[in-house]
């Protein structure tokens, strides 16, 4: 996967996301998205700005890039910490 397949992964995420957030705002504010799914879009959505982040960084100095991998939703979640 290179970055603009990662790029890519990324706008259909977004695009999902949207979708599913403005799914409950629809009919007065009154519906609920499917808070497991838009959970998963953005634990996915933090994975792949995380190997983006790693590919360029591999890159700048002078690695690899595509030896970087995904890491686990657990380890990219707690950089928020």
């Amino acid at each position: 996967m290179d970055n603009q397949d990662i790029l890519e992964r990324i706008k259909d995420l977004v695009e999902e996301e949207h979708g599913l957030r403005e799914g409950s705002t629809q009919s007065g504010g009154t519906g609920s998205p499917d808070i497991l799914r838009l959970q998963q879009v953005e634990e996915q959505l933090d994975q792949c700005w995380d190997l983006l982040r790693q590919r360029r960084a591999k890159r700048d100095y002078g690695e690899n890039p595509d030896e970087a991998e995904v890491r686990p939703v657990s380890e990219v979640e707690g950089y928020q910490s």
